[in-house]
């Protein structure tokens, strides 16, 4: 008996698709990599580090390379300036968190910080921005709000670091996959600028901070803060990069100086960040 053939929607589909196949295991594989390197690096050098580790695009790199792949170069640079944009809102998210946590507890901290994040995205998706104009305008963005975090007291001895539960590595693994997943998945409803806005949402900022919190209090939050503004200087050469570079140039090519572009910028944010203590 002859077998029937599959369907030809379904051959056509995701699942036999060898290059969305391909995409799909990437995503899989390279950002639980990526997120888990990054919080096993900062568990050694201390909280702002880690929060320096997490200014760099370890989720929003991966979503932006996916919809290249999926979409081409000219999607996944409109995301690309949609993922800048939403800078604006990460700035405003680490300074509302920093003030909050000052004075509430961390779910209402990451509540409400949360909020205005969102809030500003809703806004920001409405606003087409010139990407050069934008990247200056971020570039002074995070060093207002890097000079208006609240001041660590003189002599407050930070508290010592208490060990992490054992659920705690492979939870922000897992989110931070699902975040890339969904974002990839569901990229052709929202559109190329909403995902790149969305793509900035801050779930692994708000797990770090809010873990900082809890266990060793506003000091450490501010800390780690720090430390994610000052990576961000990074985040902010990456997507420019990217979004002038993958019309022209192409997914490989672009990304390939994009990164050049955000390993210059964080070592050079590195050193600012050390001689701020």
């Amino acid at each position: 008996m002859k077998k029937k053939p599959w369907p030809r929607s379904l051959r056509a589909g995701w699942l036999i698709n060898p290059v969305s196949s391909f995409v799909f295991i990437l995503k899989l594989i390279l950002t639980p990599a990526l997120i888990g390197t990054a919080s096993l690096a900062g568990r050694k050098w201390g909280p702002a580090i880690s929060g320096w580790l997490i200014g760099l695009p370890l989720t929003t790199g991966p979503v932006i390379f996916f919809l290249a792949l999926q979409h081409g170069p000219d999607y996944a640079a409109s995301a690309a300036l949609g993922t800048l944009s939403g800078g604006i809102a990460l700035s405003a998210f680490t300074f509302g968190y920093a003030w909050l946590a000052q004075r509430f507890r961390w779910p209402v901290a990451v509540f409400l910080s949360g909020a205005i994040h969102l809030t500003l995205t809703f806004f920001l998706q409405k606003v087409t921005f010139a990407p050069i104009p934008l990247f200056f305008a971020i570039i002074l963005l995070l060093v207002v709000t890097l000079r208006s975090l609240p001041r660590m007291p003189e002599g407050d001895q930070q508290q010592e670091q208490l060990p992490l539960p054992g659920w705690d590595l492979p939870a922000r693994m897992i989110v931070a996959t699902t975040v890339v997943l969904s974002l990839t998945g569901f990229s052709t409803l929202l559109g190329p600028r909403l995902t790149g806005l969305l793509a900035t949402f801050p779930v692994y900022t708000s797990i770090l901070a809010a873990f900082a919190q809890h266990l060793q209090g506003p000091r450490a939050v501010l800390r780690v803060l720090q430390g994610v503004l000052a990576g961000l200087f990074s985040f902010a050469f990456f997507f420019i990069t990217l979004t002038l570079a993958l019309p022209v140039f192409g997914t490989f090519s672009a990304f390939l100086s994009a990164i050049t572009a955000a390993v210059a910028a964080q070592f050079g944010s590195l050193f600012a960040l050390r001689r701020m203590g």
